[in-house]
This record gives structure tokens, sequence and C-alpha cells, in this order.
């Protein structure tokens, strides 16, 4: 009888771990919550990185920071993501500190969820869907709180189209 019981728990392992794989694959959502985002990335959103800092704006003193965005192709559905800034400077060893004049990093949101956050010029946008998409781009203070200038959040919006 040990015989029977120890092929039916290896099937039973076995047929769990594969059943598993085949869901996942197959885009079959367990648990109930939502894992396709539109893209291949995941929902920075959900986490607590400040709470409502993100919604709070911290005024800049002049000069103000400047912002571009400029987009280089990384393989068929990749982009590498060149931040430039002026009067700013990226200070990812002071992030959740308090916040300090013309210091901090980005926050990245890909057609309106946060995929990222950026602690320099460069970031890699890896396995996006075929489309256009919306990549906007914020300048934050190290307590997460939405550089402003004049009331106007410090920002840059480009669309990224893969084909």
């Amino acid at each position: 009888m040990a015989k029977p019981l120890a092929f039916l728990g290896i099937g039973l392992f076995f047929g769990t771990g594969l059943g598993f794989l085949v869901a996942a694959t197959s885009g079959v959502q367990l648990g109930g919550h939502d894992h396709d985002h539109g893209a291949a990335v995941h929902d920075h959103s959900a986490h607590d990185h400040g709470g409502a800092a993100h919604a709070t704006l911290t005024e800049v003193t002049d000069p103000a920071p400047a912002m571009t965005l400029t987009l280089h192709p990384d393989g068929a559905q990749s982009r590498n993501l060149h931040i430039g800034v002026e009067n700013f400077t990226f200070d990812p060893e002071g992030v959740n500190g308090p916040a300090v004049p013309g210091r901090g990093h980005a926050h990245l949101y890909l057609n309106g969820v946060k995929i990222a956050r950026a602690y320099g010029p460069w970031m890699q946008l890896d396995a996006l869907p075929v489309g256009t998409h919306e990549l906007r781009v914020t300048l934050n203070a190290n307590d997460h709180t939405q550089l402003a200038s004049n009331g106007v959040p410090i920002e840059t919006t480009i669309a990224v189209v893969i084909e």
C-alpha cells in the first residue's frame, strides 16, 4: 500500500505544479486580483511608497528643475529611456528622507499606472506590448512629494510606440 500512496503524492505534487504553470501562461487570474495591466510591468501604485505624499506638491525654488525624455530602441518591444534634467540631482541615498531643494528621484507611469522609480537618468522599459502607450515621468522630492513650480507639477509625457 506504500507504493500507491507514494505515487499518489508524486502525481498530486506534479499535477498541481503543472496546473499552476498552465494557468499562469494562459492568463488565468488566481486569488482574485488582476495581474494584466496591459503591459508586462508591475503596478507599484498598490504599494506604500509614502501614501498621500504622491498627491502632495512641493514647491521648488528658482531656478526650477526642467526635464526632457528621450527614447532609444532596445529590441523590438523594449526601449531605453533617458531622463534629461536641469537644476535637479538624482539622490538615491536620500530617498524616504526629508525633501531637499533640487534633489530627489522620478516616478514613471505607463498608461496611468505607476511602474517604477528612477534614481538616475537611465531606465529600461522592457517587453512592452504592441501599440501606443503614454509614459509620464514626474520629478519627486526624497519624501515622494511631487515637485511643482508655481503650483504646476514638474512632469513630462511622451508617447511610446511599439510596432
